[in-house]
């Protein structure tokens, strides 16, 4: 496959919000994003937020009684997906905080994908899934395996470091410092997956 443009990843996706403090706690308090330092010379609202490897930059509507109206549950429309390790964990929790969602399952050769699909705030749809459960095959050539079957590990930092790392950031940040939060590290064995 060519690469034209030497793309590298996904940086961010920017949401234009309602309002910036109710989506806000939706993505930090639901979705487990943390704030980081957005640049200070931006003339309107909005917020940075990392996680999992991509940035969410919310942007307060300037006229958010235009913004369309929140609609019922599609899983066809645009959105976001993002895997997690249980889904009967991810849906007590939906029900706990009494967050409307559809279920939705596909199977595909006798693998099963599980969907639970919601709104943010402002109406833009997030789907939760076990999606690392189907392999990706591209149209031609051979299947690359779903790196959930060979056994990818992660070498993860544990929560406290992760918190202490942010904490230590900010503080640098508050110093007029640059800093850059490591990435995860991957084993050898996650290379057959790339």
């Amino acid at each position: 496959m060519e690469n034209p443009l030497r793309l590298k990843s996904l940086n961010h996706i920017s949401i234009l919000c309602r309002s910036l403090e109710e989506s806000l706690d939706f993505y930090l308090n639901v979705l487990g994003f943390f704030p980081i330092r957005r640049p200070g010379s931006f003339d309107f609202e909005g917020a940075w937020l990392f996680n999992y490897g991509i940035g969410i930059h919310l942007l307060q509507s300037e006229d958010p009684d235009s913004m369309p109206k929140i609609g019922h549950i599609n899983p066809k429309h645009n959105h976001i997906s993002f895997q997690c390790e249980s889904m009967a964990t991810v849906e007590k929790k939906l029900k706990d905080m009494k967050i409307e969602y559809v279920k939705s399952r596909v199977e595909e050769g006798g693998i099963y994908v599980d969907q639970l699909f919601f709104h943010d705030p402002d109406g833009s749809m997030i789907e939760i899934c076990n999606c690392d459960n189907l392999p990706v095959i591209p149209l031609a050539g051979d299947a690359i395996r779903s790196c959930s079957l060979v056994k990818c590990n992660f070498q993860q930092q544990s929560q406290q470091q992760q918190q202490q790392q942010i904490q230590q950031a900010v503080q640098m940040t508050q110093q007029q410092q640059v800093t850059c939060l490591s990435s995860v590290h991957l084993k050898e064995d996650y290379l057959p997956c790339a």
